[in-house]
């Protein structure tokens, strides 16, 4: 039996999905806020759309390999501690695995839990397992496509409609909108009970953060 014989119920957990949509969303909203209404021409504006679009295809692309990175890497740290706790003493295993649990599961976890982790451990193979699965591969892409399809809504007025003042107003609204959306799931995550107001204050800090990012030349 192998330890890396995990279960997915969903690609990548609602916190993962809705941070790479907001980042994906304040990168568009940022490059398409750096239009000037008075004087945009539609060269100017088709430039723009295009850099917004390429500009998340490349963060993209950068957040799926990091984030195939990070799991190499986690998942290694984790094998290393396991080696090492069926390699030692069980209480000194006890206390390497004590140590390596999150917080709030080591708040949970009594001597006995961890005496029966450890002796799970003593079941389980390390050797000839990959670091990485199709699984990840496939969260890694979840990653890159919710970057880039955050993109499309924001720059979508500008390509139905030639009047950049009604576009630009457009596409603040639609960015409000889905601003407002994802901090509602996300208060729906957390089990709130009025979770539109985490959408609103999703609206709001989703806001403030892009006017910071435009201010500071992003």
């Amino acid at each position: 039996m192998s330890i890396w014989n995990e279960e997915y119920e969903r690609l990548l957990d609602p916190i993962d999905r809705i941070s790479e949509i907001l980042f994906g969303l304040i990168m568009a909203v940022t490059i398409i806020g750096s239009l000037s209404i008075a004087t945009a021409g539609q060269t100017q504006v088709r430039t723009v759309t295009l850099s917004a679009l390429g500009c998340n295809l490349a963060w993209g692309l950068v957040d799926a390999v990091m984030y195939l990175m990070r799991t190499a890497t986690e998942r290694t740290h984790n094998r290393l501690i396991a080696r090492q706790a069926c390699g030692a003493d069980p209480e000194t295993a006890c206390r390497l695995i004590g140590r390596s649990l999150p917080a709030h599961v080591a708040r949970v976890s009594g001597p006995e839990e961890i005496e029966g982790m450890r002796r799970r451990l003593l079941t389980l193979e390390f050797d000839g397992q990959p670091v990485l699965h199709a699984r990840d591969f496939l969260e890694a892409c979840g990653v890159f496509f919710l970057v880039v399809i955050a993109t499309f809504p924001v720059v979508l007025p500008f390509l139905l409609t030639t009047n950049v003042m009604l576009a630009m107003r457009l596409s603040r609204i639609i960015t409000l909108g889905m601003l407002f959306f994802t901090g509602m799931k996300l208060g729906q995550y957390a089990g709130y009970a009025k979770p539109a107001r985490t959408g609103f204050a999703m609206a709001l800090l989703g806001a403030a953060l892009i006017a910071a990012v435009m201010a500071l030349g992003g």
